[in-house]
């Protein structure tokens, strides 16, 4: 562990993190905090009022020109020609054999410059792929190692940033954006997105505002009892919310529409093996990815088999956990699509015995 911690890149706040006592991870080639109170506590602060989680391994490129849009919507599923300015879309990197290269923030700043974000473990692998495919010549920036991303979630976050900025964030729509001043900071993107369901802001900025940006927050926010949040509350509220992990729920050999990712794919223009996925979608997928809660107790991991009543092996589990919000274990999991449907009896393998569990619909926390 020392010698992999040696090796570790930082984010600009890493030694905030262990000067507040985080336990500290390896995760995507990074020094990053999984836990400071603990997760039940990280998550209810979350769901119930406003917590920081500090993303900056994420990855950001800067996509110029005037046929950025061309290269982003032909290695994108999604239709980034529907966007405006100060508009964001979810979408993925279809591959060449039907799978995902990664999912990914699609965010255009004007129409001929975008801010794609994606996953810290994909950068260079994503990098790669969009210039394998820009015969444009646009000019593209990893602005990666410069950037620090915060995520400020939870039903309060809007009001403690609110004293930090002239912007009236009320007025920002879902997966909106406005870049601003904050904290007496320029040119801060301030996005109206999040992964956790609770509401909330990400706020985008050049590393050297990193620790004044943390400061002015906390500060902002001790009213509302605002704490520093690890990743491993990050992944349970995604999981509430049915959101998928890319390299658990998602990867290079899961297809959108078998991963419930139709509403990204739009076959109304061309993109990288469109052919292959819009068969998938017509002809119909042998597998597909469901939420499931269990019903006899249990917890299901990652890679735990799934079966049928009789003991046939029928998919596996790629993500679980025990709720903090509903109080269940809950999971998602790819299954045969026979037993896709909401209410089917299936039976994860937990420790060589079959636990009994349903599949329902997701999100697993309704609001």
């Amino acid at each position: 562990m020392t010698e992999s911690l040696n090796t570790m890149k930082s984010t600009a706040l890493t030694n905030t993190h262990i000067a507040l006592g985080a336990k500290m991870v390896p995760f995507a080639g990074y020094n990053m905090p999984v836990s400071y109170a603990g997760l039940n506590e990280e998550h209810a602060t979350v769901r119930n009022g406003v917590g920081v989680f500090d993303v900056s391994h994420m990855g950001e490129f800067i996509l110029n020109g005037p046929h950025a849009l061309d290269l982003i919507q032909k290695v994108t599923s999604n239709d980034a020609a529907v966007l405006t300015d100060g508009k964001a879309q979810y979408s993925c990197l279809p591959n060449a054999d039907g799978g995902i290269v990664d999912d990914l923030l699609v965010y255009r700043i004007n129409s001929e410059s975008y801010l794609l974000v994606v996953n810290a473990s994909n950068i260079e692998k994503d990098w790669n792929w969009i210039k394998k495919h820009d015969t444009w010549g646009v000019e593209m920036k990893n602005i990666s190692e410069n950037t620090s991303l915060l995520a400020v979630q939870g039903p309060k976050a809007m009001d403690a940033l609110q004293k930090l900025t002239d912007v009236k964030l009320a007025d920002i729509p879902y997966y909106s954006f406005v870049k601003g001043k904050f904290n007496g900071i320029d040119n801060v993107v301030i996005s109206n997105t999040g992964y956790t369901g609770a509401g909330g802001f990400e706020l985008y900025f050049d590393n050297k505002h990193a620790q004044a940006m943390w400061d002015g927050i906390f500060k902002a926010g001790t009213e509302f009892g605002i704490k520093p949040i690890g990743l491993g509350a990050r992944d349970t509220l995604r999981l509430e919310m049915g959101f998928c992990l890319y390299g658990n729920d998602i990867d290079d050999t899961t297809s959108p529409i078998e991963a419930g990712l139709g509403w990204i794919t739009k076959f109304n223009k061309d993109f990288t093996n469109k052919a292959n996925i819009e068969q998938h979608k017509l002809q119909g997928v042998k597998k597909k990815l469901v939420g499931f809660e269990m019903i006899d107790r249990g917890i299901p991991r990652h890679d735990y088999p799934i079966a049928d009543a009789s003991g046939t092996i029928i998919g596996k589990v790629t993500s679980g956990t025990q709720s903090p919000t509903l109080n269940k274990a809950i999971g998602l999991g790819y299954v045969t699509t026979e037993f896709s449907k909401p209410d089917s009896e299936i039976f994860v393998i937990i420790r060589d015995k079959p636990i009994k569990a349903k599949v329902c619909k997701i999100p697993f926390l309704k609001k």
